[in-house]
């Protein structure tokens, strides 16, 4: 099994986008390819990473995508680290996408399946990111020890790290794609109840949320 982490900020938005109504995900390999399918499906709404874009009907924020009205509707969702980590892992027997948001569904769903050991893919920074590892060692845990790992030691790591202050600087120096509230929404731990499970279908790689 491959859990695939993106905290900052693919599968927070991700999260988000199922709470507000999508049905599924749709993971595109590259912005070409992701207008591709807005292109046959029109409508597919689709969101990259960074500034606004011809095409592109949101960009990758928690904040700016949790007042979209998404109901019953397929997103398209393509970003520099998530979606590519989750791609490079697609032929795993199982792949969950998880951010601090999903993390206790996520840890519950694989002490459900117990199938065997969990690679953990940190997509930052080239693997390196510290909100990333944070939340693969506190998904790791709950899973070891269950709902009493408390999870602030591992939120204040994401708080500091050098995605959250990228963020953070690119607020204060107006970047669009960027919302006040990103961080923050980022690491609200816990707040959905349903783990994201992705999937090849007909030749896409799809994530659905499985209430756990």
């Amino acid at each position: 099994m491959a859990v695939v982490i993106d905290v900052m900020r693919a599968f927070t938005v991700a999260a988000w986008a199922f709470a507000r109504g999508a049905e599924r995900i749709v993971l595109a390999a590259s912005e070409h390819g992701a207008l591709e399918l807005k292109e046959e499906h029109p409508g597919w709404p689709a969101l990259k990473d960074g500034a606004p874009a011809a095409g592109f009907d949101a960009v990758n924020s928690p904040g700016l995508i949790r007042s979209a009205d998404l109901a019953g509707r397929t997103v398209v969702q393509k970003t520099t680290a998530g979606t590519v980590g989750a791609l490079a892992v697609a032929n795993a027997p199982l792949v969950l996408c998880a951010s601090f948001v999903v993390a206790g569904a996520t840890a519950r769903f694989l002490r459900a399946e117990g199938a065997g050991p969990v690679t953990f893919v940190v997509t930052g920074e080239d693997g390196r990111a510290d909100e990333d590892l944070a939340c693969a060692e506190y998904i790791g845990r709950r899973v070891a020890v269950g709902d009493e790992e408390t999870a602030a030691p591992y939120l204040r790591r994401a708080r500091d790290s050098r995605a959250a202050a990228d963020l953070a600087e690119g607020l204060r120096l107006g970047y669009q794609g960027v919302h006040p509230d990103d961080v923050e929404l980022c690491l609200e731990y816990d707040r959905f109840t349903f783990a994201m499970v992705a999937r090849n279908e007909k030749s896409m790689m799809v994530l659905r949320p499985v209430e756990v």
